[in-house]
């Protein structure tokens, strides 16, 4: 039986677009998008998505080129965290 975070990383995951690129080992990320859906629900922003990357990335590869502030990202790095955007606030709205 999933505990209730994993259950919402488990709707995450399944929102996102079918052409997603997920990383490799990525189910502790998704458990964070998990606590950014309750937190946030509809209202979470790119930045949290990428602010929750980074914690997650830090302890994956900790000198990663996109350990930054979102604002500082170039417009193809930012548009990365789109699709888990979008599967978050969508699956905030199916809770």
């Amino acid at each position: 039986m999933l505990n209730y975070l994993a259950a919402d990383a488990a709707r995450i995951r399944a929102e996102l677009p079918e052409d997603s690129s997920v990383p490799d080992g990525a189910d502790d990320l998704f458990l964070i998008y998990a606590v950014l859906l309750r937190a946030k629900g509809v209202d979470v922003q790119a930045e949290d998505v990428h602010d929750a990357w980074s914690a997650w990335m830090l302890g994956v590869d900790p000198d990663h080129e996109s350990i930054v502030p979102f604002a500082d990202l170039d417009e193809e790095t930012r548009a990365e965290d789109g699709p888990f955007l979008f599967a978050i606030r969508r699956a905030s709205t199916h809770r």
